[in-house]
């Protein structure tokens, strides 16, 4: 062979330097051309020179045979794939004896460092095995030998070029989706790159971000003091198996600014991410308070803008808002679908879990197991509930305009906010302002309209001021303090209305029912009340009213009703037909609302009867007993009555009994535990001093008016008040110096109806024996309204409630003392006046050792029998 014939490369000749190479194939030179071999014109790979000695020529044979086999690659990639060559059908031969030492080569793993010759081993095993896959990759797939791999299309079937080549675009693939799901900055979260902000929100990218930005809120905001805000409210939550996180959104706004935007604005994308955050974070304090509550729920509170129902627009829909309102109508509890699963009757399958929409109804048209289009039918048992309740929230009366009437919208209470308030309470709901589809108004109008829902996220009371109220560790450490005073009874009942003058006997009886005593179970037969009942009767003008709003303020719980505009229903229950869901409902009077706490009744006198009648059962045994339209029942009413009335005539005449002076049955009469009768008489004195207390009063509540000039008048009014030096006044003007503030005063009040229950631990039986013996006879002598056992039980309820005040767990000598110098002081005040200084001197043994000395409180007006004059500031 001569040195051109071996230095030039003809169209056929690169596929037989390969059979050259193979021992096994003895096929002729013509017949081994690849099927896209590079054209014949295509200029000689080598050079060529024809006088160049032979053996000079000669490249090394795997070299030269690699430099062939990448020149066809190069031209297959360039020109394409000849199909129909000579010889193709060759192609379709079996291959399995064709081995070669590759496929054990690992393309997915890692090598440890390697040597020069190492690598240059794998490379070679590397270029071998590309050859050997270079002449399979025109067979195709169904006569690919069977390896048992289920993917004939593996990466290591291809040539390295391409592989790499799609390696790199399934990097540019995966780098794509990580630039759209990567987490953006607080600055570019605020940037809104979609045409609104619920496509924004929606993108993954912004719904992790929120969510990275709520959970650095909720770990890391702190107060003043560098404790952690909302890691404590976590750490309650778990405490009390709460299922409401509360958010100040003061707080968000702060810390977050685009948070509390987009909060606001689009609460229906924020809320749900908030809650997954607030559980994922509880979750982490409590890792299995999943088996408790599955999902936990932020409430928003203390949001800024307060709305009226009057004022709700069409741009507020979809917006979170606060709105303000008294509850009308209340329905009862049901179960809402969360997450609906449906049956197939033909073929049995289960489809779903399908998230429910408040909006509408979920419908399922088909099956995807067996096609058909049904029937289907919910299931029950898979399907995932919620708690569900509507209320009707109308109109404050004191926001609608005059002349007008008072509008009304429909609330959804959802979760743990069921029966949160009841019809009557004045609420202030946090919630999500939405339409939906109402069929009877578009029948109505005969166009599209669509009703209005407010579904609310944070529901409080406005009033009730203690209605969510926590004592925290610093307001119980200042309350055992107070406590601790040996003057805290007197501090206490000065601190009691302390804008009305004098009245010692009327701010004690008060202060004796806010503390109230000790319910008992009498071996479990019946129980004995422990709430004390207070009758305030007096001339008109003597502040009977403003005692009576002080106390709605001043309770944690109370309810106040007019003898004139109340009724029996009114007070006690009523059967009526709900509108919503035409059943008969038991509504709950004044009584039944005041449970647990104070009932306030005015113009007691000015009562029915008959109406009057129907609390006997209320004031004593403090149930109210139901029978009508089907429905039996008894509802509790465990709460205090505090009554005011005028006397006969209007004024009231010391001359006749107590009995005489009012239009009260001996059975009503009986169930008020302190009777307190007011007279307003004429005192050049007392009515000077009086006259100067209701100036500077008037003159310190002011709102223009400067501190310099409440200082000023406060001196001018103590100079003014220090002339009189008969002792009476330096009693009135010691008093607000000894006062206790209102909002710390309302926690004592609080702290001790929960937490103190005194018990009458070795108490002087035979001096209250003695004592209500004397009572009975005189009150028999003198024709008043008679003592009875009830009295009795008034003596030892007082003890406690004077316990409490001391936080006392046991009634001592001294509450009883004070104790029975209240129930003398209530039972000879309500005598004729002739009567009254022989009853004072006979039961003197029994007030004579009270501490305190409550009598010489109440001033010279005092032993006179007669009581100061009371105007409200």
């Amino acid at each position: 062979m001569s040195a051109a014939n071996r230095g030039r490369v003809p169209g056929g000749s690169g596929g037989g330097r390969k059979r050259g190479r193979d021992a096994e194939d003895d096929m002729p030179s013509s017949g081994v051309a690849p099927p896209s071999s590079p054209p014949a014109s295509s200029p000689p790979v080598f050079p060529q020179n024809e006088d160049m000695d032979e053996d000079d020529n000669l490249d090394p044979e795997d070299d030269l045979i690699q430099d062939i086999d990448d020149a066809e690659e190069m031209a297959e990639d360039e020109a394409g794939i000849d199909l129909f060559g000579e010889n193709y059908d060759r192609d379709y031969d079996r291959t399995a004896d064709r081995n070669y030492g590759g496929r054990d080569i690992d393309d997915e793993g890692e090598y440890d460092d390697m040597d020069l010759a190492q690598r240059r081993q794998l490379e070679a095993r590397l270029n071998r095995r590309d050859r050997e896959l270079a002449r399979q990759r025109n067979m195709p797939a169904a006569f690919l030998p069977d390896e048992g791999e289920e993917d004939v299309m593996d990466l290591t079937r291809q040539p390295r070029r391409r592989r790499h080549r799609f390696d790199e675009d399934v990097e540019d693939e995966v780098m794509a989706e990580d630039i759209m799901n990567e987490e953006l900055s607080l600055e570019s979260l605020a940037d809104v790159k979609a045409a609104s902000l619920t496509d924004w929100v929606a993108q993954p990218a912004v719904h992790r971000t929120i969510a990275r930005e709520f959970k650095s809120f909720l770990t890391e905001y702190t107060d003043a003091t560098g404790t952690s805000v909302y890691g404590l409210r976590i750490r309650t939550l778990g405490e009390v198996n709460s299922e409401s996180l509360e958010v100040c959104w003061d707080h968000l706004s702060e810390s977050k600014p685009t948070l509390a935007y987009f909060l606001v604005n689009v609460p229906s994308e924020i809320l749900p991410i908030f809650d997954a955050v607030a559980l994922d974070v509880t979750l982490y304090h409590y890792p299995d308070y999943e088996r408790i509550h599955s999902e936990l729920h932020v409430r928003i509170t203390d949001l800024p803008v307060s709305y009226t129902l009057r004022q709700l627009r069409q741009s507020h829909l979809n917006c979170l808002l606060r709105v303000s309102g008294v509850v009308t109508r209340r329905t009862g509890v049901f179960p809402q679908l969360k997450y609906v699963k449906f049956d197939c009757t033909k073929c049995g399958i289960t489809l779903g879990p399908f998230p429910q929409d408040s909006q509408q109804e979920i419908k399922i048209s088909y099956c995807q197991n067996c096609q058909s289009r049904g029937p289907f039918t919910v299931n029950s048992e898979k399907t995932v509930y919620r708690n569900y309740q509507k209320l009707t929230l109308q109109e404050s009366p004191g926001t609608v305009p005059a002349g007008r009437l008072p509008r009304h919208r429909e609330v959804i209470l959802l979760w743990d906010l069921i029966d949160s308030a009841k019809p009557g309470e004045e609420v202030e709901v946090t919630g999500i302002y939405r339409n939906n589809y109402d069929a009877q108004l578009n029948n109505k109008n005969g166009f599209p309209v669509f009703a209005t829902i407010l579904e609310a996220n944070h529901v409080v009371k406005s009033h009730d001021q203690l209605a969510g109220f926590r004592l925290s560790e610093a307001d119980e450490r200042e309350i055992r303090q107070l406590s601790k005073d040996p003057k805290i009874i007197d501090k206490l009942v000065n601190s009691m209305a302390p804008s009305i003058y004098g009245h010692e006997d009327i701010k004690t009886a008060v202060a004796l029912s806010l503390f109230g005593g000790v319910s008992k179970e009498a071996q479990g037969k019946h129980s004995i009340r422990g709430d004390i009942n207070v009758l305030l009767l007096g001339d008109p003008g003597t502040a009977k009213s403003q005692v009576l709003k002080y106390i709605e303020n001043t309770a944690h719980r109370a309810v106040f009703a007019t003898g004139q505009g109340a009724s029996a229903v009114g007070l006690t229950a009523s059967v009526r037909r709900d509108p919503m869901t035409a059943e008969w409902t038991l509504e709950g009077g004044a009584l039944v609302l005041a449970d647990k706490g104070v009932c306030l009744i005015d113009e007691f006198d000015k009562m029915n009867d008959q109406d009057r009648t129907s609390i006997h059962e209320a004031m004593e045994q403090q149930t109210i007993s139901i029978s009508k339209a089907g429905i039996v029942t008894t509802l509790q009413a465990r709460c205090a009555v505090i009554a005011a009335a005028n006397p006969i005539g209007g004024r009231y005449n010391g001359t006749v009994p107590f009995s005489q002076n009012v239009e009260l049955t001996e059975p009503i009469l009986s169930r008020f535990d302190i009777l307190c009768v007011v007279r307003d008489t004429v005192d050049p004195a007392e009515d000077e001093r009086l006259a100067s207390f209701v100036v500077n009063s008037h003159g310190r509540a002011h709102p223009v008016m400067s501190s310099a000039l409440g200082s000023q008048t406060q001196t001018t009014a103590a100079n003014e008040s220090g002339m009189d030096v008969d002792g009476e006044n330096q009693a009135a003007t010691a008093g607000p110096k000894t006062e206790i503030p209102q909002e710390l005063l309302r926690k004592y009040i609080l702290y001790a109806r929960e937490h103190c229950r005194p018990k009458l631990y070795q108490i002087d039986q035979d001096k209250i024996a003695r004592l209500f013996a004397d009572m009975r006879r005189e009150s028999l002598a003198t024709g008043a309204y008679p003592i009875t056992v009830r009295h009795l039980e008034s003596i030892l309820r007082i003890s406690e409630s004077f316990a409490k005040m001391r936080l006392s767990e046991y009634c001592n000598s001294s509450d009883i003392d004070r104790a029975i110098a209240v129930a003398v002081d209530s039972f000879v005040g309500s005598q004729k006046v002739s009567c009254k200084k022989a009853l004072a001197r006979a039961f003197a043994k029994y007030t004579l050792s009270k501490p305190g000395a409550v009598r010489n409180r109440r001033g010279g007006g005092r032993n006179n029998q007669q009581q100061e004059v009371g105007v409200e500031a």
